[in-house]
């Protein structure tokens, strides 16, 4: 069974709350609230949970699906008591800003139930405080999936008493990984459960994951979800594509609304990025704030606290962080990334204009965000001015400041290589030193080769047999060699050995063995 609903459906033809079989503590919580007509999804989605019916709900964020699962969940707990480690009900979020903001609208719609318990397992809080509320029984168990099946595989949690199963941002689940998580869970859960199933959009992941896990499911459909509110002043602002040139356009833009700025939220599409801005706001001295996965829960709420209380006027954050999250008076929103899938857009500046107020969104393209930007407008529908001209524009700018560079570059260029040819003439002129030294160090060598080969010449004569007639030609031969080449000694030896005492005197034959001294001892074993 499938039900179409059209945002553009007037208030009267939209039934009152009282009309879709809430109990009465439900009605009087909602009341007190200062809600009177539901919204489409509430109005479609609630009769049919109420009658315990599987339902697919279609709707993107902002148009109230909280509401449309909550309020017919109190009043099917109304009767029955949970039992300790055996949720009844189990609410999966995809972060722990939704499952925290899920647990606030427990709190409000059911104030006047007074034995209802709601745990909360999220990361970043100790498992000591969740395992003590899962021992008191949860009626209602909200939980991001990481945190949930680390308390299963711990022993302190059990799914068999598991009534009624909410998955929420199904398409956020399947952006963060968590799909095999969700099918794990499904598959320890009763198969006689009621599943309430939410999802943005439906991509094929998650339809295949309807088909597993849902019984016979009534489709329930928000129609022209992507038409933003008149009420925002939408505004598209071309930049280069150097991240410091993007930087610097935001700053520039966030001074020109001077003090109509009342508090922004400035969009990013990755953690990283976030960090990066953050710090580079802080570092001009803006009042911002972060908002990202990487940080912990005890901040992340302190961030947003004092973002909803006006002490800080900035947060920065990535789309994921901040989907979902209630805070009704945003006087603008920057997408400093265009968003890579054109229902984000539509989701980002949704956060300003709300309640009839009007708002203001910027949203900064370089060249490579062309196909980006094309899908967003392809979706919703209508033309959204430039400020300060279009990427066209932003082209010529850019070929005029890279024709100016080139030329300062080539003048510079210029200028260092007739310096470079000035000062090439001193180490030519050195040249002729350097050879000389060169030479220098070579006959120095040379000089020293030829002492160790005269004092090899001593020992060989020495110690050499009697007999060394054959040696003789081989070893004048290397005396000639040595003379040669000491020939290009040093200055003041260019006589070879010349010089040199008695080494070059004329001393007759040279000796051969011991000559005419012969040891006694030799000359006895003679006789």
């Amino acid at each position: 069974m499938t039900v179409t609903v059209s945002d553009s459906e007037t208030q009267t033809q939209t039934p009152s709350f009282a009309e879709l079989g809430l109990s009465k503590k439900v009605l009087s919580a909602v009341e007190d609230a200062g809600y009177t007509q539901p919204t489409p999804i509430q109005a479609g989605a609630i009769p049919h949970a109420l009658q315990r019916k599987d339902v697919l709900g279609i709707a993107q964020t902002g148009t109230g699906k909280t509401a449309s699962f909550t309020l017919p969940m109190l009043t099917l707990l109304e009767k029955g008591r949970a039992r300790a480690r055996m949720p009844r009900t189990l609410i999966l979020e995809p972060t722990r800003e939704l499952a925290a903001q899920v647990e606030e609208n427990f709190v409000k719609y059911g104030k006047n139930h007074r034995r209802l318990n709601v745990a909360l397992l999220i990361g970043g809080v100790s498992f000591d405080e969740q395992e003590k509320k899962l021992e008191r029984g949860a009626d209602v168990l909200i939980a991001t999936p990481g945190r949930l099946l680390d308390h299963f595989e711990r022993g302190k949690l059990l799914l068999t008493g598991v009534e009624i199963l909410v998955i929420d941002e199904a398409d956020r689940m399947l952006d963060m990984g968590f799909i095999p998580d969700i099918e794990r869970i499904c598959k320890l859960i009763p198969f006689t459960r009621q599943t309430l199933f939410f999802s943005a959009t439906m991509p094929p992941e998650i339809q295949r994951l309807t088909e597993q896990f849902l019984q016979a499911p009534v489709k329930v459909e928000v129609s022209r979800a992507s038409s933003t509110s008149t009420t925002i002043e939408q505004k598209l602002v071309a930049v280069g594509k150097k991240d410091y040139e993007q930087r610097a356009k935001l700053r520039e833009l966030i001074n020109a609304e001077g003090d109509d700025l009342k508090n922004a939220i400035i969009f990013c599409n990755r953690k990283v990025d976030v960090s990066s801005l953050f710090r580079s706001l802080t570092k001009h001295d803006y009042d911002a704030g972060a908002l990202h996965g990487d940080m912990d829960q005890r901040a992340r709420m302190a961030t947003l606290e004092a973002f909803r209380n006006g002490k800080l006027r900035l947060l920065v954050a990535s789309d994921v962080a901040a989907r979902g999250l209630d805070i009704p008076d945003v006087s603008h929103v920057f997408n400093f990334d265009i968003p890579r899938h054109a229902e984000d857009y539509v989701h980002r500046i949704g956060r300003t204009g709300r309640a009839g107020r009007l708002g203001k969104s910027f949203t900064l393209v370089s060249k490579s965000d062309e196909k980006y930007l094309d899908s967003v407008l392809k979706l919703i529908e209508q033309d959204v001015e430039w400020v300060g001209g279009d990427l066209s524009s932003l082209q010529e700018q850019q070929n005029d400041d890279d024709k100016k560079s080139s030329r300062s570059r080539s003048s510079t260029g210029r200028k260092r290589r007739t310096k470079s040819s000035e000062k090439s003439a001193a180490p030519e002129e050195s040249a002729p030193a350097k050879e000389e030294t060169a030479q220098t160090g070579e006959s120095d060598d040379q000089q020293a080769s030829s002492d160790k080969a005269e004092k090899s010449r001593k020992d060989e004569s020495r110690a050499a047999p009697a007999d060394t007639d054959k040696d003789q030609p081989a070893k004048s031969q290397g005396r000639s060699r040595n003379s040669n080449d000491n020939t290009s000694g040093r200055s003041g030896n260019q006589g070879g050995n010349k010089g040199r005492g008695r080494k070059n005197d004329d001393m007759g034959p040279a000796p051969r063995g011991f000559g005419d001294e012969v040891p006694a001892f030799m000359m006895n074993g003679l006789n």
